[in-house]
């Protein structure tokens, strides 16, 4: 047992460590991509039919999508053990490696924030809409900057803490499983006319995996403000005033905080395909907003990154 327990620690610990320094490399073969082809494929050939029967399909795809995940996640590093136990580690170590986005997400922060420092509004506006789903043409500064910033804070969930939680629970085919899910959100999980029916299971599983995560992030991101001698205890008192206006029932959890931590407010109109839509503001204006406080989002969310290590690592060790 004792054995057990020290692998999949082991599996956890190296996994976050390999993420911080490499991050996504390009042209790595990647699970992920193997996933979102297979929801591809699997999304024409279900995705028709009455809204009652593309509810139902959908439902199917993602518990065929997510089962699956985690199955072939564990019969391959199931194989791997029977050859040999290091090897069993480092396939579990390179599967919760891909669950992880620390360094890439900080990486898409830098990539908006270089071009910003220089002046160059229309170049900082492009990478933004490589990881954003709002129109992004017509932004000013601040709204750049508040995208990033948003961005920033509600991956630190989904793209970190999440994964390291299910990773400590379940090891790696667990949280491959919720990377699945995740990804089922991101392609399927919109509520236009297309996928308002057949994503929506995929949309609600995706609020159901992340509902704890998002709260364990706001302990981690106040105390990760306190130690940058942030102001914690107003972030804590906006946290407790705006969260749940959130449209996610979990995205106001971390951007409400991180809002709170940088003296700004997130939120407000965003345009999506042309069509406006409010979010309910976060935050209190107690400063313009201009690229440093993407550079301190950046910051917080590392150290934040880097607390998160130490519960996941006890709860690996208590639970398996």
């Amino acid at each position: 047992m004792m054995g057990k327990i020290s692998l999949l620690t082991l599996a956890v610990l190296f996994g976050f460590v390999l993420d911080q320094v490499l991050g996504d490399p390009r042209n790595w073969p990647h699970p992920v991509v193997s996933i979102g082809k297979v929801i591809a494929y699997l999304e024409r050939q279900l995705n028709q039919g009455s809204p009652k029967e593309r509810r139902r399909k959908g439902a199917f795809l993602t518990c065929l999508v997510v089962g699956g995940s985690y199955l072939v996640t564990w019969a391959l590093i199931s194989g791997a053990k029977l050859i040999h136990p290091l090897l069993g580690l480092a396939v579990s170590v390179y599967f919760i490696f891909t669950t992880l986005a620390g360094k890439s997400l900080l990486d898409a922060g830098q990539s908006v924030l270089i071009p910003l420092e220089q002046g160059n509004i229309q170049e900082a506006r492009l990478k933004l809409s490589w990881f954003v789903s709002r129109d992004t043409e017509n932004l000013a500064e601040k709204e750049i900057v508040r995208g990033t910033i948003e961005t920033l804070a509600e991956n630190f969930v989904d793209g970190i803490l999440s994964p390291l939680f299910y990773a400590a629970l379940g090891g790696a085919p667990l949280a491959m499983a919720f990377k699945a899910v995740s990804t089922l959100d991101s392609m399927v999980g919109y509520r236009n006319e297309r996928y308002k029916d057949f994503g929506w299971f995929s949309a609600r599983s995706d609020d159901w995996a992340n509902y704890l995560p998002a709260r364990l992030s706001v302990p981690l991101l106040l105390l990760a403000g306190w130690l940058r001698k942030m102001p914690a205890r107003r972030a804590f008192k906006i946290w407790q005033r705006d969260a749940s206006g959130h449209p996610s029932p979990n995205g106001g959890n971390p951007e409400s905080v991180v809002a709170g931590l940088l003296g700004v407010q997130l939120g407000g109109f965003n345009s999506y395909h042309g069509q406006l839509h409010h979010r309910a503001e976060m935050g209190d204006v107690l400063h313009p907003s201009n690229f440093a406080d993407i550079v301190c989002c950046q910051k917080l969310v590392r150290t934040a990154t880097w607390l998160s290590l130490l519960p996941t690592l006890c709860l690996a060790f208590l639970l398996n």
